[in-house]
């Protein structure tokens, strides 16, 4: 379990393919006494397990299945590329962003990112079969980060960066065109599943849009 709260800038040092799934090597400013094997850490919003302790050199690493690596952004990385990091949250932490749980729900694409007054504004197609759950004022993490909904649209929605979120993170740098992970409010999707299940088998479905046309959840 994760806020969304990122708590550091990480640097992908390497990877490779090993027994079917990927390796990845990552350099973070975690001292190594926090970085233990079984731990979990979110990466781009992505919870991983660390499959030994943190180096000395101040890497770590971990593994991610192909099922991951089809259904978020981690397929993509290279060596070089920066990452936002989490550990998972401690029994009595405040929590201060929302519950994350590091299962991306499907890919959003920027199609937009503009500075207005000083704050950094971001607007994200998203696949519409997620519509029940993108609510405005509704909690939702992008890439890792929460986030609150500013407005929403059919596929779309926005969110407002303010200078301390876009300091800390790597949302400022981000430009048009990019995929980012998306996770919406784990709340929102039991509250959705109970409607389902009292409206019964005969519920008319609500009109979320054509299916997805890509399994990882790809905005149309």
């Amino acid at each position: 379990m994760f806020t969304g709260l990122v708590s550091a800038i990480g640097e992908v040092r390497g990877i490779r393919n090993c027994a079917g799934v990927r390796e990845i090597r990552i350099r973070s400013p975690y001292p190594p006494a926090d970085l233990r094997k079984g731990a979990s850490v979110a990466i781009h919003g992505v919870c991983l397990t660390l499959t030994e302790d943190g180096r000395a050199d101040g890497t770590f690493r971990v593994q991610a299945a192909r099922e991951t690596l089809r259904r978020t952004t981690l397929s993509r990385l290279r060596a070089g590329d920066r990452v936002h990091l989490e550990l998972a949250l401690a029994a009595g932490d405040r929590l201060d962003g929302h519950f994350v749980q590091g299962h991306a729900d499907g890919f959003g694409r920027l199609q937009r990112i503009a500075r207005l007054r000083g704050e950094w504004v971001l607007d994200i197609r998203f696949p519409r079969r997620l519509c029940p759950y993108i609510v405005e004022k509704g909690s939702i993490a992008l890439d890792g980060v929460s986030l609150t909904v500013g407005r929403t649209g059919p596929g779309r929605f926005r969110v407002h960066v303010i200078p301390t979120t876009a300091q800390g993170t790597l949302l400022a740098h981000y430009r048009p065109g990019r995929l980012v992970n998306l996770e919406v409010d784990v709340i929102a999707k039991y509250v959705e599943a109970q409607r389902t299940r009292d409206a019964g088998p005969n519920a008319v479905p609500r009109p979320t849009g054509a299916a997805v046309s890509q399994p990882g959840g790809e905005p149309e």
